[in-house]
């Protein structure tokens, strides 16, 4: 079977999740050309010329999802007043991510220069990269290194190249009630233990993006892995990772864990939390505003960094979108300065006091007016900081699917951990032996 075929295959299983936007392992997890190893595997491919922003020109179409905080509205309006030289104007598709994702594809298989830039999630860089449709951006990102979190860079990265800059990123956090919880837990081990105790803990386990996240969050703190350094084969049937998923899978059973938790997605999960029904609540940071307007929970809960897994360490998954920029483009100059804009300091704090788009820059966590609007700003910096990316390879889509419906099958007791991270690997395997 085509490396082409494949990725067209991808399309069809990819499960979306819309605020994962939220991680692999270290620089030696993931897939192909991970990190800083470079395999040849972008060879050829078009690198972006960063003095072509200084005298750019002319008009930039920005493709993403719908806008519907109207953040990227209101930042292009703003971009557009400053009479730069560059108009950008935007093209929304469907707040569906396959959606999105089918229609970029789409056009660059038609090569078409209708998206200059494309806000891509943070799952698509190694397959879009390693068809050659975007600038390697790395010598625009190298200018500003120093500015991003550093793990944020992650997802941008395959085969020794950044592909994209980090524009709005996301990482999980433990939300607990402060009139039941006392003291902080430092391991998940304690979490669980307390949630049986107490009122339980929700997350989000439906068979979807999302419950790939929530269990790779688990996974990888407890020192499993999904795949090889090479991105060649699975590593997921481990006994680390039959340990974090046998702690999910009793949790289930036993009842610690909401009993519709199997088929929650975030908004479930955050509705349950809300009702005052649980303990603990596994979500991104957009659900703490919200609470703070929920009777039965307002005033009452903390959000805090992921603890560690008992003999192992704190991960986090890593969510969010990059701006990229494709090689169709007849404007690449004037991409970067939309991109310059919209990542630069000054629209990054609007975007996170006003639509609550977490920064890719370190400074702003540190800003009076932040920390003063966002108690959790220093907390949820530090989560971003530990989280990683999910594994980079250009076959995601089947590897995480790999992941959720098995880690499903465990928890709702049709087949035990062990067994489902068997198949699980033996699924990935399949799908990477085509590639």
């Amino acid at each position: 079977m085509s490396k082409r075929l494949v990725l067209l295959m991808c399309v069809a299983v990819l499960g979306g999740g819309g605020f994962l936007a939220a991680c692999g392992g270290d620089d030696d997890e993931g897939g192909t050309g991970a990190g800083g190893e470079s395999t040849g595997a972008t060879e050829g491919a078009k690198t972006i010329d960063v003095g072509a922003m200084d005298n750019a020109k002319g008009n930039v179409t920005i493709c993403m999802g719908k806008d519907t905080g109207g953040d990227v509205t209101a930042a292009i309006k703003a971009f557009n007043a400053q009479k730069n030289g560059v108009t950008a104007k935007i093209l929304e598709f469907s707040t569906s991510a396959d959606e999105q994702r089918q229609q970029f594809v789409q056009r660059q298989e038609a090569k078409s220069g209708e998206c200059d830039v494309f806000s891509a999630d943070v799952i698509w860089t190694a397959e879009f990269a390693s068809q050659k449709w975007l600038y390697d951006l790395t010598p625009y990102v190298d200018t500003r290194r120093d500015e991003l979190i550093e793990a944020t860079l992650e997802t941008a990265t395959f085969d020794g190249k950044v592909w994209g800059m980090p524009q709005q990123t996301d990482a999980g956090f433990l939300y607990f009630r402060t009139d039941q919880v006392q003291d902080k837990p430092t391991t998940w081990q304690q979490v669980y233990e307390d949630a049986k105790a107490k009122d339980g803990i929700v997350y989000q386990g439906a068979p979807y993006e999302g419950l790939t996240v929530n269990f790779l969050e688990m996974a990888y703190a407890a020192g499993g892995k999904v795949l090889s350094d090479d991105g060649k084969k699975s590593e997921i049937n481990s006994a680390e990772n039959v340990e974090a998923l046998k702690l999910m899978a009793d949790a289930v059973k036993d009842g610690t864990a909401a009993r519709g938790v199997t088929t929650y997605m975030e908004e479930e999960s955050r509705r349950y939390f809300e009702s005052g029904r649980a303990t603990y609540m596994r979500n991104w940071p957009y659900a703490y505003a919200l609470g703070s307007k929920a009777a039965a929970v307002k005033g009452k809960f903390d959000v805090m960094p992921y603890p560690e897994f008992e003999g192992g360490t704190k991960a986090g998954i890593l969510g969010g979108h990059n701006q990229v920029v494709s090689v169709f483009s007849k404007n690449p100059g004037g991409a970067l300065k939309w991109i310059s804009y919209i990542t630069g300091e000054e629209n990054q704090k609007n975007q996170f006091m006003n639509a609550s788009q977490s920064p890719t820059l370190k400074a702003i966590y540190d800003d009076p007016e932040v920390q003063k609007k966002y108690a959790f700003a220093t907390d949820l910096r530090d989560a971003i900081s530990q989280a990683k990316s999910r594994p980079v390879s250009p076959l995601y889509p089947q590897v995480s699917q790999a992941i959720y419906e098995n880690v499903h099958d465990a928890l709702t007791g049709k087949v035990t951990p062990e067994k489902a991270l068997e198949t699980a690997q033996s699924e990935m395997d399949k799908a990477l032996a085509t590639f």
